[in-house]
């Protein structure tokens, strides 16, 4: 007959408890941050055996955010305390995630764009492509660099700047790039980037708000020079 280990069978380094203390909740798996809310197993199984069979129920985080006290309890192992301490830990992240939507960067001109990456892109010594990709709000829901060196046509390719609009569901993005030099004066390269993004975007639906030229403490606007 097999012994079934308990937590407190394991060495202390990998006890999920003691390993978030020492290494931090980052690096926990999903099981053994389960498996720390849940705090005991039952008679036939430890509770890392548990946290996995429920993970495994509901196929990861996505559906498990979802489920109800019923869907939870219908699980051999957990009975309603069990339960009611998972769903209160997924509440408490919707909620602080929706803090985080709330404290998002909001970009209402130009400036704001340009204010949201001066200090990080006006010393860059190569030329840096950056997307801003916007929620319906105008918040800042994600910042991706595209490519890093000299700016063309063919390196900036449509598909790469809407697959991540895609990813994250944004409904408009910002293109910004920096001029190494200082001089944020567009090329005909920054023109022709600018015109091909945005008539994509008309066709897709997601729509190229502005391209900033980033200089060394000054900006230009493509959209506010006429090009959009």
């Amino acid at each position: 007959m097999n012994t079934l280990l308990k937590i407190r069978d394991f060495p202390a380094e990998e006890r999920p408890r003691e390993r978030l203390v020492s290494e931090g909740p980052g690096n926990l798996s999903n099981q053994e941050l389960i498996a720390i809310l849940l705090r005991t197993g039952s008679s036939s199984e430890s509770v890392l055996q548990l946290s996995s069979r429920i993970l495994s129920h509901f196929e990861g985080l996505k559906l498990l955010k979802e489920a109800s006290i019923e869907e939870m309890t219908a699980i051999s192992g957990i009975g309603q305390a069990k339960a009611v301490q998972i769903m209160a830990a997924m509440e408490l992240g919707r909620r602080i995630q929706k803090l985080s939507a709330e404290d998002r960067y909001v970009i209402r001109s130009p400036q704001d764009g340009a204010n949201y990456v001066m200090e990080e892109m006006r010393f860059l010594t190569q030329e840096h492509f950056v997307c801003l990709y916007l929620n319906t709000k105008n918040h800042v829901i994600h910042k991706h660099t595209v490519f890093i060196g000299s700016l063309n046509a063919s390196i900036v390719h449509p598909r790469e700047v809407f697959k991540e609009a895609f990813r994250r569901a944004a409904a408009s993005f910002i293109c910004i790039h920096n001029h190494p030099s200082g001089d944020p004066t567009p090329s005909r390269e920054d023109i022709d980037v600018t015109k091909r993004l945005s008539e994509c975007g008309k066709m897709i639906g997601i729509e190229l708000l502005d391209h900033l030229i980033i200089g060394d403490q000054k900006y230009i606007s493509l959209k506010e020079k006429g090009y959009l």
